[in-house]
């Protein structure tokens, strides 16, 4: 079974307040995981450059690929690209196409803070799609994403399936009864499947079901045997259905 690891990055002062909720990690989790992609880690900086670039040294060489979001724009505060340059050790340098296009669009309006948008980190490659004309970033395995949710949607939707490999396969199990009178059988299905995805999420005044369990394995045999070994174990009265 062939396995891809991320990281996610989100960059702003603004969720660290609790002025904005991020939605973006979010998103990029879910996507992630129909990918086959393992998230290993979730992180969140202020827009700080030394912040940036200790985060960039950490993740970048821990897992195959890395996203960023936000810091991008053309403001004081944006400093994402600087950060990601000095945590890879590049310069910061004015990508002459991304310059011509902006001198294009801009024409007399052109400014300094128009022509930040230009700055990658040098060696950065262009990845063009999506509805937005200005494309993505990547330098090394780093993915380096708007923060705005609707682009950013956009921007992942468009390069998404470079980054497919072996799905998740998941059963579902819900039960009528407390976490802890099946936290036994639990463990003995993982002792016998040591390499299943197991959990268990406790639901509150839900009249259907008091627990959820969930299976996944990227070996579909695999999984379907663990589940069958469950179920043999859990007292059939507290089964409600299964998924």
């Amino acid at each position: 079974m062939h396995d891809q690891t991320a990281a996610i990055i989100v960059i702003g002062n603004e969720i660290l307040s609790g002025k904005v909720a991020d939605t973006n990690a979010t998103f990029l989790t879910q996507e992630l995981r129909r990918l086959g992609v393992t998230l290993k880690r979730i992180l969140v900086i202020p827009d700080e450059l030394d912040a940036i670039a200790e985060a960039v040294r950490a993740y970048q060489p821990a897992v195959d690929v890395v996203f960023t979001s936000g810091g991008v724009g053309p403001t004081h505060d944006d400093v994402t690209i600087a950060g990601i340059a000095l945590g890879l050790g590049r310069r910061v340098v004015r990508h002459p196409f991304l310059e011509e296009k902006i001198r294009e669009f801009s024409g007399d309006t052109v400014n300094a803070a128009r022509l930040k948008m230009a700055e990658v980190p040098e060696g950065a490659e262009l990845i063009f799609g999506g509805q937005l004309n200005f494309p993505t970033l990547r330098a090394e395995n780093i993915y380096i994403l708007p923060g705005i949710p609707e682009l950013f949607r956009d921007k992942f939707s468009a390069i998404k399936e470079r980054f497919a490999v072996d799905p998740y396969f998941l059963r579902v199990i819900y039960l009528c009864a407390f976490e802890s009178s099946i936290a036994g059988y639990l463990n003995d299905t993982l002792a016998v499947f040591p390499d299943l995805q197991l959990g268990s999420y406790p639901k509150l005044d839900d009249p259907e079901y008091q627990v959820r369990v969930t299976l996944e394995s990227k070996d579909q045999n695999y999984l379907n045997r663990a589940f069958a070994d469950l179920m043999a174990r859990l007292p059939a009265e507290c089964i409600v259905r299964t998924e």
